[in-house]
């Protein structure tokens, strides 16, 4: 590989002329969003580098982008939300811009203190990853720079935000359930504790509802306490023979929790999860469970931190982003006839 590309080479790749490559780059006026997308992607594709720190004392940027995760989502067993940090780095590179990583301590957030990345005035925009409290959304509205909420939104928040549809893929994954025979189907999640967990529940309960089917409260099982931290989950009396899990990190550490009780998956009780993430298939059996385009979010989530930072009145609302089932052999199927 060339190892100094220029936008010539860039250029000549692509059948344009080296202004349009030029304009591209730099976000200048004259080119079409497809066009500059597409002239970004070829040049970091080719290894084209901006010159950052030039561009920052002739622009007044830092040409870095803020990516916040609470704590509390960077445990040893957590692994969802640096997979979806990694894709936005990568997103970010196509727009010749560094993504710094900001741990929000528990301590900053419920002493509600700016990030350092934005105190210092190291980023352009800051995308917080993962829900935070209800206090510290308003410390993040009083933040004077584009921002965005990626995998939670909060209705009292001004703050545009891009999630997955939890609701459509818990309701479509408890549709499964349903057409497989099972009547008897708990939800595992504290409802209280996000927007996606919230929204996943009622996804589950709208298709209990469609069905004929009473929301039973014993089958409500809580999986953690107000902070986030997982709690052992109380079984009810009576098992069902399914359990919708608000996420595969619940799903396999339910699972293992039932296997050492004696319980069989599927056999004595089928589980479903949501993420498709790496405990999707550490769990014996394999999760079947809704897949969540990570590579889609992050590029949503990056394409609209740079409209804002070129436009900080530029307004997106909230952005959802599809998902889908991927089946595989923790659901059991009970010949029975599908429910009316």
């Amino acid at each position: 590989m060339k190892s100094n590309i220029t936008m010539k080479d860039i250029a000549d790749k692509l059948g344009v002329s080296s202004v349009t490559v030029s304009k591209a780059l730099n976000d200048k006026e004259g080119v079409s969003d497809t066009l500059k997308l597409k002239i970004k992607k070829v040049a970091g594709e080719m290894g084209y580098r901006f010159n950052s720190a030039a561009k920052s004392i002739k622009d007044g940027l830092s040409y870095n982008i803020g990516v916040m995760i609470p704590q509390r989502f960077t445990g040893l067993r957590e692994s969802f939300y640096l997979q979806v940090y990694q894709q936005i780095a990568i997103q970010l590179d196509h727009y010749g811009y560094f993504g710094i990583l900001n741990i929000l301590s528990s301590e900053d957030e419920e002493q509600l203190n700016f990030p350092r990345v934005y105190s210092e005035n190291k980023v352009d925009g800051i995308i917080i990853l993962g829900q935070v409290s209800k206090k510290y959304i308003e410390t993040v509205q009083n933040m004077e720079l584009p921002k965005l909420f990626l995998d939670f939104y909060d209705e009292h928040a001004a703050i545009d935000s891009i999630v997955t549809d939890n609701f459509y893929g818990a309701y479509e994954i408890t549709n499964y359930l349903i057409q497989c025979g099972h009547r008897d189907i708990a939800f595992v999640g504290n409802i209280y504790s996000t927007s996606s967990i919230q929204d996943r529940f009622l996804g589950y309960y709208k298709s209990l509802l469609e069905h004929g089917m009473a929301l039973n409260e014993r089958l409500l099982l809580n999986d953690r306490d107000e902070h986030g931290a997982y709690i052992d989950i109380e079984l009810p009396e009576q098992m069902p023979t399914a359990f919708v899990c608000n996420c595969d990190q619940v799903a396999y550490i339910f699972g293992e929790r039932l296997n050492n009780m004696g319980y069989r998956v599927p056999d004595d009780c089928s589980i479903v999860g949501f993420d498709n993430d790496v405990y999707a298939t550490l769990a014996n059996p394999p999760l079947t469970t809704v897949e969540v385009d990570i590579e889609q979010m992050a590029r949503s989530a990056v394409k609209a931190i740079m409209d804002k930072v070129s436009n900080p009145h530029r307004r997106i609302g909230r952005m959802l982003v599809q998902g889908k089932i991927i089946y595989r052999n923790s659901v059991k199927t009970l010949h029975t006839e599908p429910a009316e």
